[in-house]
């Protein structure tokens, strides 16, 4: 018997701004869901560095890429990125919208302004769903610590946002409640779907041991390079380790806009040879560090934003068998479990401490790998979450189906078998 769903023949749209798409994992994970639940699916997304073509159809999804020459680093350099793809958001929906329009906006922060957009195609019965990356407000206050003006505009730009959105989707439970109680979002309105990752990607594999560079231990970092990601304490922690021992060398993939900074503070701090910046790198480098990692750190400063959010890189190390070290924040804690240790966030000395436990301890790193492991392919991973995503899709799509259906014959309203 075939299986019908409310999503099958609907067009979606997709906009996203501060990742490209595909590279946007979560992104192009939901894409390709519901791409293949039947849905026509079209993105909007940035040029970045190596994804530049405008216009390109990947896995039969549209994908739309518009300039962005600027990538902020202050409040002003923010507005004038922000504006730039306001601009792009508006002229390539329109044009998408002209060609086959699209029953849904799928808006992905930050920042929180797609809304903008939203509201244009409100009229013309198109749904807004919110899918609520960041907490916005919380991110400003671990850039720039001051609630200023941007900061009260950060809170009417997200509780603006709920208000225009028909349905928001939170990646844990943290997000939902933000949703519910300061955006005013109705509980049966947000959808929990977690950024599992995809097995099918994460391939646990030998690594390659000349990337060590001839020293016998090797800890990774997958993230973005920016200013809340805590790569400075990840560098202290360097710098007391090889005081102690140097057979460690240290490998972190990602780009963002600290990069530059960070393999400067490396040099000035007298670490650099311990540690190579890769930047963004594609799948096949990034499982070759990953792999080779016999420990991988999540660094992220203790910040009421990193405590209250899920970190795509500790659910992608646990998929690789790889223990971990990060600080005790909540959703961290939440996802790795006993797959991490945690390191006090009073105690500067505490992860380069937790570091060195793990490499004097081959039975423990097997152990926690392996804990981490069986938890993504039993609850984690995107096998599960998609479920999640699809049912909410149904969910949102049934109210037009049902009046599609009021207009059908009897015989109609059978499944096909």
């Amino acid at each position: 018997m075939a299986t019908f769903t409310n999503i099958q023949g609907k067009h979606i749209l997709i906009i996203v701004e501060n990742l490209p798409v595909p590279f946007d994992r979560r992104v192009w994970q939901e894409a390709t869901t519901l791409k293949e639940a039947g849905a026509e699916v079209s993105i909007i997304s940035p040029q970045m560095k190596g994804y530049t073509q405008r216009y390109e159809q990947l896995e039969g999804i549209d994908i739309y890429r518009h300039p962005l020459p600027l990538e902020g680093s202050g409040a002003w350099g923010y507005l004038m990125e922000y504006g730039t793809a306001i601009f792009w958001w508006l002229i390539l929906s329109f044009r998408i919208f002209f060609r086959k329009r699209f029953q849904v906006i799928h808006g992905c922060n930050p920042p929180d302004l797609i809304f903008l957009v939203a509201l244009f195609f409100k009229p013309f019965g198109v749904k807004y769903v919110f899918d609520h990356h960041d907490i916005n407000p919380e991110l400003y206050l671990a850039k720039f610590n001051q609630k200023d003006l941007f900061y009260r505009l950060m809170l009417w730009c997200e509780r603006t946002t709920f208000q225009v959105a028909d349905y928001s989707i939170a990646t844990n439970e943290s997000y939902k409640e933000i949703a519910i109680r300061r955006g005013g979002m109705p509980a049966d309105r947000v959808q929990v779907v977690r950024s599992g990752p995809k097995l099918e990607r994460l391939k646990i594999g030998p690594g390659n041991p000349e990337l060590k560079k001839g020293r016998n231990f090797l800890v990774g970092y997958l993230g973005v390079i920016g200013e809340q990601e805590g790569i400075d304490l990840l560098l202290d922690a360097v710098k007391q380790i090889i005081a102690r021992r140097q057979d460690v060398q240290f490998g972190i993939v990602g780009g963002g806009t600290a990069l530059e900074a960070m393999k400067a503070l490396a040099r000035k701090m007298g670490v650099a040879d311990y540690v190579d910046f890769y930047g963004r790198v594609s799948d096949e480098q990034m499982l070759a560090v990953l792999n080779t990692a016999d420990v991988c750190v999540n660094p992220d400063t203790p910040t009421e934003m990193n405590n209250l959010s899920t970190m795509n890189k500790i659910m992608e190390y646990m998929a690789l068998k790889k223990p971990i070290v990060q600080y005790d924040l909540k959703e961290g804690r939440f996802s790795a479990q006993k797959a991490s240790l945690y390191a006090d966030p009073e105690k500067p000395s505490d992860f380069a401490d937790k570091i060195l436990w793990l490499i004097n301890s081959p039975d423990s790193r097997k152990e926690m790998g392996e804990f981490g492991y069986q938890r993504v392919v039993k609850e984690l991973s995107w096998s599960h979450e998609r479920k999640k995503l699809i049912k909410l899709y149904n969910k949102i799509l049934s109210s037009e189906k049902s009046m599609v259906r009021k207009n059908r014959p009897v015989i109609e309203k059978e499944e096909v078998c």
